[in-house]
């Protein structure tokens, strides 16, 4: 089927005319895919799905295909690093654009077509296992290229997440019933699952109802103490401003809002926390402080008061991540957290955030701590490096001086 596969590519590719440039090629490409037969489609699918198992056999998160910037080639990431499979051989352009389409279906072509970009979600069923991956498609110098990240088809344990008593308190249904809590960090710093082992330790421990708004959505949960759905935007809802507006009509206890990625879902997020419900976010932001100075950055200054005000009183936790390279080769999570005592609100409506790190750093009787405390912690564990400690913080001389080390030059 691989050879049927390949075969498919090459003619495909090769009936495509010089004279065809642009997006008039994709739709091309498009429409020469609904003339194939039923066994060459499935023979097209067939090689991507084969790319994709092939991920977990070496413990890749991400692939990466077509466009100019892969040279022709398949690339992977495994455990940070991203590198070429040239045993995959290598690719022309048309062939990568007939392989990404491929996988594509007829809404989902024309939704590229006009938006240049696509989220999806994507699913692969071999010897009675399952993966799931979500992926964007977008277009490099007038190529199709692919990005898919594998998504965990077991939730990491709440317990390896290593929070505090009190921490975990304040994550659960059962302590506190209403509030926001944010999960932040970089791109690929394993947000969502952490959300996920959060949602996964509520749904095995509390009777409830979870409404989860993603985009795509990852990992599917199954039902135990809690029913949860799962809305896709684009697919289930349209939004994650809509999605979360519809959910408080359908008697939720917690509000999962994928990611908070503009002004419009940040308020949203905001008057849903404030209705009552207990709410889980995520943000691209590297420490709490600046989390707490992104969101009222982000709304119109005659908003911002007005937002400081009610994120100091709606927002309960923050947990600023990392995957920092350990000692083994692979990667441990590294982490900062902030819970809303008196100080914390003080400091927010006040417009005081500079003063929460030094209010982190001398809390860890509550389950506070900055990220700098824990990148200490998995030095004296022996987990991480001491030059990935200092690369990975955030506050290079704050690290340089909890290890007592002689200041390496730079700033924070």
């Amino acid at each position: 089927m691989i050879e049927t596969a390949i075969k498919t590519l090459q003619e495909i590719a090769s009936a495509l005319p010089d004279t065809v440039p642009g997006m008039e090629r994709q739709m091309l490409i498009g429409d020469l895919l609904t003339k194939q037969s039923p066994a060459e489609r499935t023979a097209l699918r067939k090689l991507m799905d084969t790319y994709l198992v092939r991920m977990s056999k070496i413990n890749a998160s991400d692939i990466d295909i077509g466009g100019y910037g892969t040279g022709g080639h398949v690339w992977y990431r495994i455990y940070g690093e991203k590198r070429p499979a040239k045993d995959l051989g290598n690719f022309t352009l048309d062939e990568f654009n007939v392989l990404i389409q491929s996988i594509l279906l007829e809404r989902q072509r024309l939704f590229l077509y006009e938006n240049r970009s696509l989220d999806l979600s994507y699913s692969v069923t071999e010897e009675d296992k399952s993966y799931r991956y979500r992926a964007n498609a977008y277009f490099d110098l007038d190529h199709l290229a692919l990005n898919m990240r594998s998504i965990n088809t077991n939730v990491r344990p709440y317990k390896n997440l290593e929070f505090h008593q009190n921490v975990t308190k304040m994550l659960s249904l059962a302590h506190m019933e209403q509030g926001l809590t944010l999960v932040t960090g970089i791109t690929g710093s394993g947000k969502s699952s952490t959300l996920d082992s959060i949602i996964d330790a509520n749904n095995h421990t509390v009777d409830g109802h979870v409404v989860i708004i993603a985009s795509p959505v990852e990992y599917v949960h199954r039902p135990d103490h809690c029913i949860i759905r799962h809305r896709e935007v684009g697919r289930d809802v349209l939004s994650f401003k809509e999605g979360a507006i519809q959910a408080l009509r359908q008697d939720p206890d917690i509000i999962v809002i994928g990611e908070m990625r503009d002004p419009d879902t940040i308020l949203t997020a905001l008057e849903i926390t404030d209705s009552g419900h207990k709410v889980f976010s995520t943000l691209h932001t590297a420490s709490a402080v600046e989390t707490i100075d992104r969101i009222i950055g982000e709304v119109p200054e005659r908003e911002q008061e007005r937002v400081r005000i009610r994120l100091a009183d709606t927002l309960t936790t923050v947990v600023s991540q990392k995957l920092v390279p350990s000692l083994d080769g692979k990667r441990v999570l590294a982490k900062e957290v902030m819970i809303m005592t008196p100080s914390v609100r003080a400091a927010i409506k006040n417009n005081n955030t500079g003063e929460i790190y030094q209010m982190m750093a001398e809390s860890s009787d509550l389950g506070m701590m900055t990220l700098e405390q824990d990148l200490k912690r998995l030095y004296m564990q022996k987990r991480i490096s001491l030059e990935n400690g200092v690369v990975a913080s955030n506050n290079k001389r704050r690290f340089q001086q909890i290890m007592n080390l002689a200041p390496m030059g730079g700033g924070d």
